[in-house]
């Protein structure tokens, strides 16, 4: 019992002062030696080298292209003013009377495209504001809005996003990133559906209308800086002065992310197998299967080419383009160190006594079924942690091979397991202690009281639902 409560008063200490705005890059590790030393079963000084660097360094190394190459994508969207055309195509074709579904269509283009949810909020809010006014909608449903169509079923559901909970599971699971495409799009669908429905109610629920609020969010408060500094992004690079006198068209505004989608497939479901790879069991290749790398390969080829895609048809409206690199390279550091951070606490964790207990009791959650298991424990995970990607890489890190040997113990695809633990991500990880919601709030110029619990409804609950369904339609019907 002792060591449960350890483990858990780390758990509870990470929420709290990740709350509070401390740097997981100090919070993590060393609240990690704390549950070491309180623990007093394992070396201090070990268990950091040998345990949190190590599982902190596998993850940088494996994930890193994913991080750099898909933050430099989301910077020259933003700074050649694709981004922003992408925005105003989609309001402007549904027009001011369906402003809600133009938001949740603009942010979830741009965010299965590959572009982060962080430059979506910021490039839509001042859109979104301008239509909600038009249509006197109360703005304390923009956030909900934009949650809505970048939190949820782009980042987490639709089969093929470069979203970094879409490519975790792959090596774990030996899958791709059209994993459940099926089940994935029908996910999707639900918690788009349901999302829309309840911000639509909400719409007419109220005559309140749009209020005595400023057109432009206090970006300039230290807290909001803090905080988009804390999630690698400098907000004096997301700014109106890196807006191009001569925006692209929308068919060349498109044309990136549609590269990106399009060889993402070719290269998952044609090109690599083709491919002769048995050069990769020679050790100096890590002894591995094609299995393990063909996502990573896929998704960093994709956006490779997107970028240089992007680049060719934008060269004009880029004449900093170092600049643009360098910024969404730096981007990048941050996101993946916070990441990794949270996967050596979670190896720590692991390695102590206790956590096998709570392991098995995590385990046994589902009975037979390791979906519901799998969902669990990431869903308690990334609220845990406020992380989609933490809590999921904690999780397989840690029971990723338990879980695939149950599920096929039990005849359940790989794919479908691959799908549920991207799902699973997409729920309570969006508790109001996580970064992403804190700075859309801060964009939206909004307080929690305000605006959260249409956040809640739409990037928690909803989720939730469509994860309740999936598996329910995964346990009866299979993999599809």
């Amino acid at each position: 019992m002792y060591g449960i409560l350890v483990v858990v008063a780390a758990l509870g200490g990470l929420i709290y002062l990740a709350y509070r705005g401390v740097t997981l890059l100090i919070l993590a590790p060393g609240l990690a030696m704390l549950a070491v030393l309180a623990s007093l079963e394992r070396p201090l000084l070990a268990s950091y080298t040998q345990i949190f660097m190590v599982a902190a360094g596998d993850f940088i190394v494996q994930y890193f292209p994913v991080f750099l190459l898909g933050a430099i994508f989301g910077k020259l969207m933003e700074d050649s003013g694709s981004a922003e055309v992408l925005a105003n195509a989609t309001i402007r074709k549904l027009g001011s009377e369906r402003a809600i579904l133009a938001v949740v269509l603009s942010c979830a283009a741009m965010t299965y495209g590959g572009v982060s949810l962080f430059v979506v909020a910021f490039a839509v809010f001042p859109i979104a504001a301008a239509v909600f006014r038009r249509a006197d909608l109360p703005k304390r449903l923009i956030p909900g809005t934009i949650a809505l169509g970048a939190f949820t079923f782009t980042m987490t559901a639709l089969p093929g996003t470069p979203a970094i909970q879409n490519a975790i599971p792959m090596p774990y699971f030996g899958t791709s990133p059209f994993a459940a495409p099926g089940l994935g799009i029908l996910t999707a669908l639900i918690m788009f559906a349901l999302g829309q429905l309840w911000l639509e109610r909400r719409a007419r629920a109220t005559s309140e209308g749009y209020g005595d609020h400023p057109d432009t969010a206090p970006l300039a408060a230290t807290a909001l800086r803090d905080r988009a500094a804390a999630e690698g992004f400098d907000i004096a690079e997301i700014s109106a002065e890196a807006r191009p006198a001569e925006l692209p068209s929308l068919m060349l505004a498109a044309m990136p992310l549609a590269t990106v989608i399009a060889v993402n497939l070719a290269f998952t479901t044609l090109v690599i197998p083709a491919m002769n790879t048995d050069y990769l069991a020679a050790s100096e290749y890590g002894a591995t299967t094609i299995d393990s790398v063909r996502g990573i390969w896929s998704i960093i080829v994709a956006l490779v080419i997107s970028i240089l895609v992007m680049i060719a048809v934008n060269r004009s409206r880029l004449p900093r383009l170092n600049t643009t690199l360098d910024a969404g390279a730096h981007a990048s550091l941050l996101p993946i160190f916070n990441t990794a951070s949270l996967v050596g606490f979670g190896s720590v964790i692991a390695s102590l006594s206790a956590f096998a207990l709570i392991r098995d009791s995590v385990v046994d959650i589902g009975g037979d079924n390791p979906l519901i298991s799998v969902a669990v424990s990431v869903s308690l995970l990334a609220g845990m942690t406020g992380s989609a990607s933490g809590g999921m890489s904690i999780a397989l890190t840690t029971l990723g091979a338990v879980y695939l040997e149950t599920a096929q113990a039990a005849g359940i695809s790989p794919d479908l397991m691959h799908r549920v633990t991207a799902v699973a991500t997409g729920g309570l990880d969006a508790l109001p202690h996580n970064g992403a919601v804190i700075t859309l709030l801060a964009i939206c110029g909004l307080t929690h009281r305000e605006a959260y619990f249409d956040i809640a409804v739409v990037a928690v609950v909803v989720p939730i639902i469509a994860l309740i369904v999936l598996i329910t339609l995964g346990t009866l019907l299979g993999s599809f």
